[in-house]
């Protein structure tokens, strides 16, 4: 399994995971222009993208080009598409399969209804994907320990946050409990959650004004370090906004 994070932010986000046979994409917060090229850059192929998954209604994770990707082959939960088009609906921890994939929705917790991450899955990998949200549950975080792989949200530092200029209300929508996920609240989760399988960490949705990958990144050392989490076994990332990343599970 390999994973493209072709987009990471609030900017737009689009994540490719490639299978022995399959590719299916993670949201599309681009333009179909930025799309392509940044398949390019992997000399990807798009009209190989079998299908497209969405979490969340939110602009940066869906456009209105959303059915002219993976020949319209959509997956959303309800109340996610901008119009109406055939769709396949995701409904939380109903898994279904999407050829070798088995694809696990977990709901989020976010300021719009019906989102949700994905745990996904083949005979030898898992991955898990899971950005916007204010918090995890106990029952996802039970689902989502020991994979393969995690792209997780690492939003923002809070002292960062708070020294920004955006209006308290929505510094305070973004602390919540329905905004988004702290470096801090990544760290203590991911310490949770990784086990003997887990080689990969891809931090995402990272704020460009209340974040910086240093920052995340030394965050995470701090609380893997206190609870005595060896890291010389993992690779350890933070996806970008305007510079595509990959990884690929099965190397040595």
């Amino acid at each position: 399994m390999k994973y493209f994070v072709l987009a990471s932010g609030s900017k737009g986000n689009a994540t490719i995971i490639k299978g022995p046979e399959t590719k299916i994409l993670i949201d599309l917060g681009l333009s179909l222009k930025e799309y392509k090229e940044r398949l390019n850059v992997f000399k990807l192929q798009e009209e190989r993208v079998f299908a497209v998954l969405f979490t969340h209604k939110h602009g940066d994770h869906i456009t209105s080009q959303f059915n002219k990707v993976a020949n319209g082959n959509v997956y959303a939960p309800a109340n996610t598409l901008p119009f109406e088009a055939p769709f396949k609906l995701v409904v939380p921890y109903t898994s279904f399969t999407i050829n070798e994939f088995k694809v696990t929705p977990l709901p989020t917790s976010h300021d719009v209804s019906d989102s949700v991450g994905y745990i996904i899955e083949t005979t030898e990998y898992k991955l898990v994907y899971m950005t916007d949200t204010g918090y995890i549950s106990t029952r996802n975080l039970e689902m989502m320990k020991n994979a393969d792989a995690y792209i997780i949200e690492s939003n923002h530092s809070p002292s960062l946050l708070l020294k920004t200029n955006r209006p308290f209300d929505l510094i305070q929508r973004i602390l919540s409990d329905t905004g988004h996920l702290s470096n801090e609240a990544c760290a203590h989760y991911l310490a949770e959650l990784v086990g003997p399988r887990t080689k990969h960490i891809v931090l995402a949705h990272l704020s460009e004004e209340a974040n910086t990958p240093e920052v995340a990144l030394e965050t995470l050392d701090k609380v893997f370090r206190k609870y005595g989490i060896d890291q010389s076994k993992l690779t350890i990332v933070t996806a970008k906004q305007h510079v595509p990343i990959m990884g690929e599970l099965n190397e040595n």
